[in-house]
């Protein structure tokens, strides 16, 4: 790196990046001196957005990004940099270790801003039926306001009289001074000691954004996504007449977990639950819209499914006559993980009692007409049945308790390709609906046993790292063609699958219970001392994957196109082609901590 390092001087306050210039052509390593980042335009040298000292390099996310920078960087006093060229940083990248280490951390930073950039984006795709409407008609009340040089106590007075959560300041012309709210309350009030006999002047956000009253409610929604506000004024002309909040907003299409749980708890018909599935459906594309991270929507379409599953099961098992008592049902694969995505079928198996002497095909019998219309059902609510026949439909999936020790003692004694195969499903069941309790105990006596069976986990580390992740050397991504579609990679098997497998393997190794992918690498972390830092990178990347299967799949849902995990690396902005690579990068370290603990 030094012989291409060359050294640069900037004068005080001079300014050495800007958000008008072009993408950075080289990467500055602070010598002497400092540089303060600042928001474009702001002069207020008290409030810079970060300072870079000495030793310190910037601005590596943009150059990563391919993009300008976001903020002005200004010397601080006489300022000394050494410089990179840009075009050096892939190859510094590649050749050492320590400094790719250095830039992944970095990643979690860049993962924000994608963030931020894709709930904007999103904010477009929600504007539809009631977000196509003029943000005039969303106003159910004038404006609380009060004059410039009110007092914070009188403003409050009320807002607590018409139990509102804002106040708008007004000049004497009904143009909007600021806005004081609640938040504003507890930030600039109560935690810095404001009196609240002084005026609402030093706290209220002076010059607030507005929003023309014939405007779109989805511009409101754009303009809250992209700079993170919770209100916009609505202004006719130079005068305002109201406030637009967040809540208001998305109101109009939010459907809360509650009812919908309870509409799933109460629901008297398959018939209704298929109406309530689709609500399901739309609740979950509008939390993808609204940022909530793969994680935990993923753990509420699952929790959602869940309920839905259960009560379908109670339906036919009350019409087949079938006593909850006796079976359990179980979720199996990505249900099983509570990981599923906009496009997942059906994965399901049955467990019942040992019967008395040998019953097991008479029992059977009693439960296999019942669990295909269970299967039925839940096709009718939007999960398909499994190409695979992976279902409690199916006898070989409908076994009592030794029945089912049976079949995984099996899989372990003789791992061939088969027995792997139904590894990557069968063992992340989950027990779901029924005797709960059978499920619950065949999971202790699994976890028992696979501790010891060195040699089936070896198997399957074997089997798991012939997956390699799709990272090419001459470019970014080792291509194929996926169902007619060129030029693109599966994020299922060559992205989330690679965690997934690892993730089971090191939990099966430490006789584990969890079945989420997160929650077992987190536990193996624990058990095993692996460095905190590192796993909870391979968990990050894991959900910027499983984040890029939902938007994916959620594009293809609104153009009317089936859902599939076909992604054409093309189609993504730098920024995100950037987070894959590396993300694809730590699925590799991962499946090194495999080849390392079997020597493989």
């Amino acid at each position: 790196m030094v012989p291409r390092l060359g050294v640069v001087y900037f004068a005080p306050d001079a300014t050495v990046l800007d958000p008008a210039d072009a993408v950075p052509a080289f990467l500055f390593i602070v010598r002497q001196g400092g540089v303060l980042g600042l928001n474009p335009g702001d002069e207020d040298r008290a409030a810079p957005r970060f300072r870079v000292g000495p030793g310190e390099c910037f601005p590596l996310g943009a150059i990563i990004a391919q993009r300008p920078v976001t903020s002005r960087y200004r010397a601080v006093g006489d300022t000394f940099c050494f410089r990179l060229p840009a075009a050096d940083l892939p190859e510094l990248l590649e050749r050492s270790g320590p400094f790719r280490e250095f830039a992944a951390r970095r990643l979690g930073s860049l993962l924000a801003q994608s963030r931020s950039h894709s709930h904007a984006d999103h904010a477009i795709e929600i504007a539809r039926q009631p977000f196509d409407r003029p943000v005039r008609d969303l106003l159910e009340r004038v404006p609380v306001t009060c004059a410039p040089g009110t007092t914070v106590r009188a403003a409050l007075a009320s807002m607590q009289r018409e139990r509102v959560g804002s106040v708008l300041v007004t000049t004497e012309t009904g143009g909007a001074a600021g806005i004081f709210t609640l938040r504003d309350l507890r930030d600039r009030v109560a935690l810095a000691g404001y009196s609240i006999d002084q005026a609402i002047d030093g706290v209220m956000t002076a010059d607030p954004v507005t929003i023309p009253a014939d405007a779109m409610a989805f511009d409101a929604a754009l303009v809250m996504a992209r700079h993170g506000f919770h209100h916009v004024v609505i202004v006719e002309g130079d005068r305002a007449i109201g406030i637009l909040a967040e809540s208001d907003l998305f109101a109009l299409q939010r459907v809360g977990l509650t009812a919908l749980s309870a509409a799933i708890r109460t629901a008297a018909s398959v018939e209704r639950l298929t109406t309530v599935s689709g609500e399901v459906r739309h609740l979950s594309h509008r939390l993808l819209a609204q940022g909530v991270p793969a994680e935990q929507l993923t753990r509420i379409v699952s929790t959602l499914n869940d309920r839905l599953t259960v009560r379908v099961v109670e339906l036919e098992a009350r019409s087949a006559g079938i006593g909850l008592n006796e079976f359990c049902w179980l979720a199996l694969g990505s249900e099983g993980r509570h990981e599923q995505t906009f496009a997942t079928d059906q994965d399901n198996g049955i467990i019942f009692p040992d019967p008395p002497g040998a019953g097991f095909d008479a029992v059977r019998e009693r439960l296999l007409p019942f669990a295909r219309r269970v299967n039925q059902a839940l096709a009718a609510c939007g999960f398909p049945l499994c190409k695979g026949d992976i279902m409690a439909g199916n006898p070989r999936w409908c076994l009592g308790v030794s029945e089912w020790r049976r079949q995984f003692s099996g899989w372990m004694d003789q791992p061939d390709a088969g027995a792997l195969l139904h590894s990557t499903i069968f063992f992340d069941f989950r027990a779901l609906g029924g005797a709960t309790e059978l499920g619950q105990q065949l999971r202790e006596w699994l976890s028992g046993q696979t501790r010891s069976r060195d040699v089936y986990l070896r198997f399957m580390a074997d089997n798991a790292l012939r997956n390699e992740p799709p990272l090419a050397r001459l470019r970014d991504f080792a291509l194929a063609t996926h169902d007619g579609r060129p030029d693109t990679l599966d994020l299922k098997i060559n992205g989330a699958a690679l965690f997934v497998d690892g993730a089971r393997i090191l939990s099966l190794a430490t006789g584990d219970d969890h079945t989420g992918t997160a929650e077992r690498l987190r536990a193996a972390a624990q058990a095993r001392k692996l460095v905190p830092a590192e796993v909870e990178g391979w968990i990050d990347a894991f959900h910027f994957i499983q984040s890029l299967r939902l938007t994916h799949q959620r594009s293809q849902i609104e153009s009317g196109a089936n859902a599939d995990n076909y992604l054409a690396p093309d189609t993504l902005n730098a920024l995100d082609r950037r987070i894959l690579k590396e993300a694809l990068r730590q699925a590799r370290k991962l499946q090194e901590r495999l080849r390392l603990d079997y020597r493989l």
